[in-house]
């Protein structure tokens, strides 16, 4: 009776460790088209759970398939997570000007890895041309994307490091990082283990994407195993030590 009780007790207080939150992509939308040299910009909701996990947030303009996502440049660094924000920059020159081209939000300091839906940058007046492919490699589902670029890739920022390892899919140096979006109208997101597919969630930011970001794996490894555990992953643990506790007692 007092190990039932005991084993209660720790899973009461383990309880709120168990709550997690991510930063929750809100714009680019399914549809949103962008011109080239006009300001593009990004709006999401903080992860209020956290003051901490999101705090150093890095956006990367993305493109590819769910499955093989490419970085194409860095577009911010330093942003605040943990509350609700809005970063505007300039449109950069890109190829080609389709619908084949999302974000994805990363942080130092959680596994988590975050994107918007898939999203048009135009030409200068306005001008696009249908994503090249109509269905995703390997599920044939109807999701159009395409692999877009820097018209300039010496503009092109790299990727930052994401829970201890590079992220972005395949960059100038041929390496690959995590992959994600999927679905033409939602955005989403996942912590970056192999095989690990996010689900859907409309407009929420918790593994699913677009013309969004789905499939989240990464081929890139971890620097240690101390690096490439973020704050969420050593709840988790804390937790699981909670536990295992009780059943020991």
């Amino acid at each position: 009776m007092f190990a039932a009780t005991t084993f209660a007790t720790l899973l009461a207080v383990a309880a709120p460790l168990f709550v997690r939150a991510d930063v929750t992509p809100n714009e680019p939308g399914p549809g949103d088209v962008f011109n080239i040299g006009a300001p593009c910009i990004i709006k999401w909701t903080g992860d209020a759970d956290s003051t901490t996990a999101w705090k150093n947030m890095a956006i990367e303009l993305m493109t590819g398939s769910d499955l093989a996502q490419v970085h194409i440049t860095t577009v911010a660094t330093g942003q605040d997570g943990t509350v609700d924000g809005t970063f505007s920059y300039t449109c950069p020159e890109v190829t080609p000007t389709s619908a084949v081209y999302f974000y994805q939000f990363t942080s130092p300091d959680t596994s988590s890895v975050t994107w918007t839906t898939r999203f048009t940058i135009a030409s200068s007046t306005g001008q696009t041309t249908p994503p090249p492919n109509a269905t995703q490699p390997g599920s044939d589902k109807p999701i159009p994307w395409g692999i877009g670029a820097l018209v300039d890739p010496s503009q092109a920022v790299p990727a930052p490091t994401h829970g201890g390892f590079s992220t972005g899919g395949v960059n100038a140096t041929g390496s690959t990082g995590s992959t994600g979006p999927t679905g033409p109208t939602s955005s989403t997101s996942s912590s970056s283990s192999v095989g690990q597919k996010p689900s859907s969630s409309g407009q929420s930011l918790a593994v699913s994407a677009s013309n969004s970001a789905t499939d989240t794996s990464s081929s890139a490894k971890p620097t240690s195993a101390a690096s490439a555990l973020g704050f969420d992953n050593r709840v988790w643990l804390s937790a699981g030590a909670l536990v295992l506790a009780a059943f020991m007692w």
